[in-house]
């Protein structure tokens, strides 16, 4: 069975525009698919619906990061994510959070800093 060790070096933030929307997919470690989150505006108001495979938590990282994403742009955009490395302790995961948002500013290509 393969491993895969703590590496945030290798986490990676793919942005695709989709027509007027955007698309974000974040993956790390054991690529995969953990949570899908899309977030739009709705009657003055940004909202989120997320979609999370059993067991997976990049739900806590995905939603934020739609929410964010759809107001700075002034769109929907939709963020599929998937980082998976073994035995994380808190530290790392704390880590991978930060390089996760650093990323995504980075690809949002704003000066406004995410979180």
């Amino acid at each position: 069975m393969e491993t895969y060790p703590f590496n945030p070096g290798d986490i990676r933030v793919e942005r695709q525009e989709t027509g007027r929307d955007t698309l974000l997919v974040i993956t790390g470690g054991a690529a995969h698919i953990g949570a899908v989150s899309t977030a739009y505006l709705e009657a003055d108001e940004y909202k989120v619906n997320t979609t999370r495979v059993p067991g997976h938590k990049e739900h806590v990282l995905s939603e934020p990061a739609a929410l964010h994403a759809a107001r700075l742009l002034e769109r929907t955009v939709t963020v599929i994510m998937g980082i998976h490395y073994d035995g994380l302790t808190r530290e790392q995961i704390s880590e991978v959070s930060d390089t996760v948002y650093r990323l995504i500013d980075k690809a949002l290509d704003t000066s406004k800093k995410m979180f």
